[in-house]
Order: C-alpha cells, then structure tokens, then sequence
C-alpha cells in the first residue's frame, strides 16, 4: 500500500493492484505508477484521474481491466476519453437511492417502454413522414434518412428535394421535387395528414429563408445535417410543436455551442436555451431535454465515424416521432436503436448497413416486449 503523496515510480511484484486514490471528485492532475506488463489494475469507482462528470482526462491515469462504481454509473464511465480508462465496469448497489437522478445510461430494456408495437389497425397516413433534402448532387444523405423512416415504422415516406429529381430517391418513398431555391413555403405545405417532419440530410445551406419557413410546421420537426444553421439558434424557441436537433461535433461549433469538455451540461443548456430535444451525437451521444434531463447512450461504436451514418439517425428519430412518441424518447430510442444495429454489423460498415440491419433489432424488441 501506498499514499497518494509519495507513490513509487513502478509497482512490481504484484498481481494485482487496486487503483482507490482517487473517486469521482477529483480536481487536480494525477499520474498513476507504472505497472509490469501483465499486472491487473482494479479501479474503485473511477480511474483515478479520470473526472467523474464529463470523461476528461488529467493527467496519466491507469488503464484499468476492471472498475467498480458505486450506487450508478458516473457520466466519466461513459464519456470519451475517460471510457477507455476503464475497462469492464462494474455497477455495486451499496444502497443509495438514485431514483432522483436527471442523468440516465440508455440500455436495451429501455427500448420496449418507448418503442411501440403498431396496432392491428394500423394504416399508412398514421404515420406518415416528409424528408426535405437529398438536393441536386447530396441525394444519397436524403436516401438514406427516408429509407430509415419507413423501416423504422414510418408508413409513408415522402421525399421532397430542393432542385431534385421527382422519381429519385428509395423505390418505397413518395419522391417530388421542389424549385432549388424559394421552397420553403412549399415544402412546409400540404402537411394535414403527415405526422411529422425531417428537414436537412443532404439540403445544401445555400438558403436560409427556406430554412427558417419550414419552421412554421406545425409538427414534430427534426433538424439535422445541414439546416443546422447558427441563425434557428434565437427563434426555435418560439415553436409549439416539438423539435429535435441532431448535430455531430463539427455541426455543434456551427451552431456556437458550449466549446466545453462537460458535454452533459453544454447539451443540456442548448436544449434549454432553444426548447429542442438535442442529440449530440459522439463515441458516446448526450440526449438532452429542454426540462434539463439527460440520457446517455454508450452502445455505438467506432464504425459510426463513416459519412451517412447521422442521416440514419435523423431518419430514425422522425420515424418515430410518427408514431406519437414523445420527442425526448423517441431520439434517445433512436440513438440507441442506431447504436446497437452498429454493434451486430462486421468490420466495413457502411450506411446503408444500418438500414438493412434494423429489422432484426426491431425484431429483439418485440421478443424483449413479449
């Protein structure tokens, strides 16, 4: 044993060594010894120099092969980089009562309360979508996001593309065009027996105006890819129906969101600040409430990091939000629907694999339901 103020350089001649220097409150850096190769390192709680709120590293913490936490999961556990510190984790109930927390890890259990089976009555326009994107030269971010609709559940699709080709897009989805520029107004019409909307997979950023007139829906409206522009960030608030933003990192700096490693309190404030559902997609992605809650789903992998992958999603979140779902739930229930498709795909993902592999995880729901 030894203290935290006078460690040796290297621990040797063990088999073991239980790294309790540090718990969640860490505040200023540490390094931990250096082990031999081949000695397991056991963390209590959290690796120590690992902060326990948002994964960031300080200092030169060990690689754990195992940790046990206390009581819950900490949001450091879960969040890049400190995720890879940690090895297999291990949750001990010491019996604290945790039913109060506003922070949750998303699991697959959590997919049968909020993903519903269809009713014997079910019929097309009930869960009816329009898709704005795939615009003259970025079809593909379009397709992809109406092809995740409707396997999600969505029962019709309907492709409207800026400058596109009306008979473009998957052979299931109601394609038509829209004039390349001045389609707003248009492209928010005509909505009376859709339940919901999707605006930017593939959209071009060349027009504002239309951007901001398809704000007017009346629907559950999901913003993503490139309709995610600084200028919606001072009048989302003023929607009445629910709206969900969906940016990855670089989409995030555009809109000038909180630049801090806390990502938990960043998405939280940005949810609160416009009214939006936010999903800030990542290694690990934060779902944000504007009530101030927040979801962590950790399942996804690194075979995301590939171009179509957040369209999936977006076409996944307004599928859902089809189905009468609550907008908070329905874009965690995609997150981690998308996340666990990417766990059951080989190397070489592409995005199109997600489409494809997302009947047999609706398919493990509806065993888990039953």
């Amino acid at each position: 044993m030894f203290e935290v103020a006078d460690p040796p350089e290297l621990i040797d001649s063990v088999d073991l060594v239980i790294d309790a220097a540090f718990g969640t409150g860490l505040a200023r850096p540490y390094s931990f010894p250096g082990v031999e190769p081949g000695v397991a390192v056991l963390a209590v709680d959290i690796p120590s120099g690992v902060d326990g709120l948002t994964g960031e590293v300080r200092g030169a913490p060990a690689m754990a092969n195992r940790t046990i936490t206390f009581a819950a999961m900490k949001p450091g556990l879960l969040l890049e980089p400190g995720r890879s510190y940690c090895g297999d984790v291990v949750v001990a109930d010491i019996g604290l009562d945790v039913s109060r927390a506003s922070v949750f890890a998303v699991d697959h259990a959590d997919l049968v309360a909020w993903v519903r089976a269809r009713p014997a009555d079910d019929h097309k326009w009930r869960t009816a979508v329009r898709v704005i994107g795939a615009s003259l030269g970025m079809e593909g971010a379009g397709y992809l996001a109406a092809a995740a609709a409707q396997r999600v559940g969505a029962g019709l699709v309907q492709l409207a593309s800026p400058g596109g080709a009306a008979s473009a897009g998957p052979v299931e989805a109601v394609g038509y065009s829209l004039p390349a520029t001045g389609w707003g107004v248009e492209a928010a019409g005509n909505v009376d027996r859709l339940q919901a909307v999707l605006l930017g997979p593939g959209l071009g950023r060349d027009d504002l105006a239309s951007i901001h007139d398809v704000l007017a829906v009346n629907l559950p409206l999901v913003i993503d890819g490139d309709a995610l522009v600084p200028s919606l960030m001072t009048v989302l608030s003023a929607r009445l129906a629910p709206t969900v933003l969906t940016p990855h990192d670089g989409e995030w700096r555009r809109l000038g969101g909180d630049p801090s490693p806390d990502r938990i309190s960043a998405t939280i404030d940005m949810a609160r600040s416009t009214g939006a559902v936010v999903v800030r997609k990542g290694p690990t992605t934060v779902v944000a409430s504007p009530g101030g809650d927040a979801r962590i789903v950790s399942a996804g992998t690194r075979a995301l990091a590939t171009a179509g992958t957040g369209d999936v999603l977006a076409g996944l979140v307004v599928g859902l939000l089809a189905q009468g779902i609550d907008a908070f739930d329905a874009a965690t229930a995609a997150a981690q629907i998308h996340a666990e498709v990417a766990a059951t795909v080989s190397a070489g993902l592409v995005a199109h694999d997600l489409v494809d592999g997302l009947p047999h995880v609706l398919a493990q729901i509806g065993e888990t339901r039953s």
